[in-house]
């Protein structure tokens, strides 16, 4: 394409966006490589650009054996290999964790993914018990997975909240590995539930939706992490992008699909001109408020599953313009502190915690973005790109 062709469209040649992108995983992977050996936990954010760590994972386990595999995958070093596997054996406990809903989170890409990478039966079987786990916080009456609390806490008993989509690909893949349908059968009455009570007629979404948990009676929405219960967090909006796409492709279901693109509508209707989502789009402040680049990581991985499953190439369109911003505008390249790839990141901006920092899934999925655009391949067998 001529520069001025490049001109009249707006948009980079393929070239240039490939480009970019090696070049952002270059850097990410280079800046794993040299990280990890110091690496003491399970990252869940930066303060003065280095990594805090939880020891049992916290909600993001996940993330950092699934960086280590992505990074593996695009280099080939088998450094990464190896200690992916020794980050994800730290899990093991929280197979049998039933106080959260993050299970999907915690084991999709790092016990799943080493499952699909490595055949050992170990990994396959310790995901199925994580879904025995999660499946006890189905609540029947309202049809819905709880987020928050343990199974015995009445606080928060009747809490739903967005992010739950991206735990219930675990349900699916219980289901296929065992023959059993109950747990993709909990994974579509909840995802049913979520887009009855979610969705908005433009497309946007709150963080939370509280039920009755006697009755199963919807309540009304609300939000822990967005600006207020109307508005719009942006990773909240991203994760029901991918997590809607996603059960679509689990099921064939054709409502969730037209769900997840009102989802992306919005959300591309509501991005700026530099690609990098604010933290909530209805936010007063916004478009000149703080950014969360982990929204528009997220957002792209969604918006790759879309295209494909849509054939629509607008939605490819925007996932490479999300990339390339983050690439060229959000990495910590010019940083001798940072220990992670990618900065502004926001994890709760009504909290006052964690204000454009980086966070553990950013880096996750810019590289499973990365990869499901270069090495599409590679990036199927780890966690399968699959379309019923």
């Amino acid at each position: 394409m001529t520069q001025a062709a490049q001109a009249q469209t707006g948009q980079p040649s393929a070239a240039s966006t490939t480009r970019t992108l090696r070049a952002a995983a270059d850097y990410a992977v280079e800046k794993v490589r040299a990280v990890a050996p110091n690496v003491s936990g399970f990252p869940v954010g930066t303060k003065f650009e280095k990594w805090v760590y939880s020891q049992n994972g916290d909600w993001v386990g996940g993330f950092w054996p699934g960086t280590l595999w992505m990074s593996w995958l695009y280099s080939g070093d088998d450094t990464f290999r190896r200690l992916a596997l020794d980050s994800a054996s730290k899990l093991a406990p929280r197979q049998y964790d039933t106080s959260t809903h993050d299970l999907g989170f915690l084991f999709y890409p790092s016990w799943v993914t080493a499952w699909r990478l490595t055949g050992e039966d170990t990994w396959r079987a310790g995901a199925v018990r994580a879904s025995d786990s999660l499946i006890q916080r189905y609540n029947p009456r309202g049809r819905f997975i709880r987020a928050w609390g343990g199974l015995d806490e009445t606080n928060n008993a009747g809490r739903v909240i967005i992010d739950t989509m991206m735990n219930l690909d675990l349900l699916a893949f219980a289901s296929r590995q065992t023959g059993d349908e109950k747990y993709l059968d909990i994974a579509v009455e909840h995802a049913k539930t979520a887009q009855r009570a979610f969705l908005r007629p433009d497309g946007s979404i709150p963080h939370v939706f509280d039920f009755d948990p006697a009755t199963g009676a919807e309540i009304g929405p609300g939000t822990v992490q967005g600006y207020s219960p109307t508005s719009s967090w942006a990773r909240g909006q991203a994760w029901g992008i991918y997590g809607f796409t996603t059960i679509y492709r689990r099921t064939g279901d054709r409502q969730f699909l037209t769900t997840a693109r009102k989802l992306a509508d919005y959300a591309i209707g509501a991005l700026g001109p530099d690609f990098v989502p604010v933290w909530d789009y209805r936010a007063p402040q916004q478009p000149h408020d703080i950014k969360d680049a982990s929204a528009g990581a997220i957002m792209a991985c969604g918006l790759l599953d879309l295209a494909a499953a849509t054939d629509k190439q607008h939605y490819r369109t925007v996932a490479l313009q999300l990339l390339t911003a983050l690439s060229q505008t959000c990495l910590t390249r010019k940083s001798s502190r940072a220990e992670a790839v990618v900065a502004r990141c926001t994890r709760n901006r009504p909290a006052e915690d964690g204000i454009e920092i980086s966070l553990p899934y950013a880096d996750y999925y810019l590289l499973e973005g990365i990869m499901r655009v270069l090495k599409p391949q590679d990036a199927d067998r780890a966690i399968d790109l699959s379309i019923l």
